[in-house]
């Protein structure tokens, strides 16, 4: 099964970081973002990637065409004009970069993919979040449900601000950050059927409006429930979030050895 990325977008909420490149190679850890991202799937046996590159889309490029130089051990003759690679530590992966346009909106970046997709099930997610998603368990589910055509996980995000139990002017529970308002909301990680395409008008189509109303309406969208650790990064406090994680050892999205 290949999994499709978005990775195109500007990234305008956490331009601190997204005016120098694509928001998915802003690094967590040294590693882009959109490295973690592809590690969790390659942990559930997805090994092959389409990403729908747009804004600085050559960022991307330059990143995965370097990647196998960057993570080997080499020996540059320069008399010779020759290289020998000695150990390569580089993930066994396929990936296509697509540029879907700087201006296209997420349904129709996943349509310009079409061609290279097939006529499979797939994944699908965004370039930006990631999670100890059972990616495994929602490929399972999927192919359970009758006429499913989609299937999202769905997520409860952490709170922004402590929460507080009172009983008149007595807190009687306090609670740091809870998750959100205890309603699911869109956590990405998609399994898709191809026959999804055909709900896509194309560039202005945004995925998460007619197309998903379309697929709840005919009740052919299943959702996974994760009740698990997810986080988006929207902006500068939640990348700092996920850098810190990782730099403590603490981070739960690493379901990789």
């Amino acid at each position: 099964m290949k999994a499709v990325i978005l990775a195109g977008g500007l990234g305008s909420r956490i331009s601190e970081e997204s005016y120098l490149r694509p928001k998915p190679m802003i690094e967590i850890g040294g590693r882009p973002i959109l490295w973690h991202i592809m590690k969790i799937y390659a942990a559930h046996g997805i090994s092959e990637f389409i990403i729908c590159a747009g804004y600085k889309s050559y960022v991307i490029k330059e990143y995965f065409a370097n990647y196998m130089l960057h993570a080997s051990d080499v020996t540059f003759d320069l008399g010779r004009n020759s290289t020998q690679i000695h150990q390569n530590s580089a993930e066994p992966w396929r990936i296509t970069v697509v540029d879907t346009g700087e201006t296209t909106q997420t349904g129709g970046r996943l349509k310009r993919v079409q061609r290279f997709v097939g006529d499979e099930a797939f994944c699908f997610t965004y370039g930006d979040g990631v999670g100890d998603i059972d990616i495994t368990a929602s490929i399972a589910l999927f192919r359970q449900q009758k006429d499913t055509l989609a299937l999202v996980t769905a997520v409860q995000p952490q709170g922004r601000f402590g929460a507080l139990s009172l009983e008149g002017d007595r807190v009687t529970r306090f609670l740091e950050k809870p998750p959100g308002d205890h309603d699911w909301v869109n956590g990405g990680f998609f399994v898709f059927s191809p026959k999804v395409f055909d709900y896509i008008d194309g560039d202005a189509t945004s995925l998460e409006q007619e197309p998903m109303r379309r697929l709840s309406d005919e009740r052919r969208l299943v959702a996974s429930f994760h009740r698990g650790f997810w986080q988006p990064m929207d902006t500068l406090r939640e990348k700092n979030l996920l850098e810190q994680l990782w730099a403590t050892g603490k981070a739960p999205w690493q379901i990789w050895k």
